[in-house]
């Protein structure tokens, strides 16, 4: 039986610690659990209430690779739950990731943590909206920057704040804190602003996602609205060549990317980020600066 760690009064197993996730970098297993651990503060404000959806990698991103919504088996009982609807007829039971001993338990699966738009107790109203811009072969974030900026600026003519964060992938996500709406209000709302994006910059940005018109284009995807969809959850560790993580970024940072490389965070550059700039994203917890959509 695995050594137990006790978290919080919760006595956990972490397992194989000392294995090598990442072999890149040569990331342990253990240095992954040790960075949820030091950045549990504003994970656990972003997670907080949301039913969380899994992608698994035991092995590290090279190894087998798996998305999970159910509650995973062998979860201990004090892990909370909440009973979340698929359709009129099922609901299924999710995780919620209330405190520091659950994040510790999921972390050890090793995992990436997802999450909806909204909130367990209020299930498809949005409290903010989601644009995730994704490069298409040739293009990269730098470009994502530039339709970034335009997008920051229509929606603050509709009197909406965007912020901004590193997928932690190739792309860029941009995320607004809004009064709660239904999801599919919140969802059209997105694609009409999608097809301006086009519409302004057709050089550059696409509202389809059609991979015939996908190279040198950013991708507007505003399919993550929906209330069935998630997006990478901020300061979630991803599943790629290097332990990178969905990091939220400053409108500076973006106005001035001019290499791809400038918005590549590592788990050991988030601790700095934090004592430098606390959680960028902070407005979509307290939603600070929450307004209704234009015409709800």
């Amino acid at each position: 039986m695995p050594p137990l760690t006790e978290v919080e009064g919760r006595r956990l197993p972490l397992t194989r610690l000392d294995k090598v996730l990442y072999p890149a970098t040569g990331t342990t297993k253990g240095e992954v659990l040790h960075y949820c651990a030091e950045t549990a503060g504003p994970l656990l404000a972003h997670l907080r209430d949301r039913p969380v959806s899994f992608l698994r990698y035991p092995d590290g991103p090279d190894g087998q690779r798996f998305f999970t919504k159910n509650v995973p088996p062998g979860a201990p009982d004090w892990v909370q739950t909440a009973d979340v609807p698929r359709s009129r007829e099922r609901t299924a039971c999710q995780v919620l990731v209330q405190d520091l001993a659950t994040l510790m338990w999921a972390a050890n699966l090793v995992v990436e943590f997802h999450t909806p738009q909204w909130q367990a107790q209020h299930p498809a109203r949005a409290d903010r909206l989601v644009f995730d811009l994704d490069p298409g072969p040739g293009a990269t974030v730098v470009d994502c920057c530039t339709v970034a900026c335009w997008l920051r600026e229509r929606l603050s003519d509709d009197g909406l704040t965007a912020y901004a964060k590193t997928s932690g992938s190739k792309g860029l996500h941009l995320l607004v804190p809004l009064e709660r709406t239904p999801s599919d209000e919140v969802s059209a709302y997105a694609k009409g602003l999608a097809i301006e994006a086009e519409a302004a910059l057709p050089e550059l940005a696409l509202h389809r996602m059609a991979r015939a018109l996908r190279p040198g284009k950013v991708f507007v995807d505003h399919s993550q609205n929906a209330a069935a969809k998630t997006t990478a959850t901020p300061y979630t560790v991803r599943a790629r060549p290097e332990p990178t993580v969905s990091a939220p970024v400053t409108w500076k940072e973006v106005e001035g990317c001019t290499d791809p490389a400038e918005l590549v965070f590592l788990i050991g550059d988030i601790g700095p980020r934090l004592k430098k700039h606390g959680d960028l994203l902070a407005p979509l917890v307290d939603l600070e600066g929450a307004r209704r959509l234009p015409g709800s």
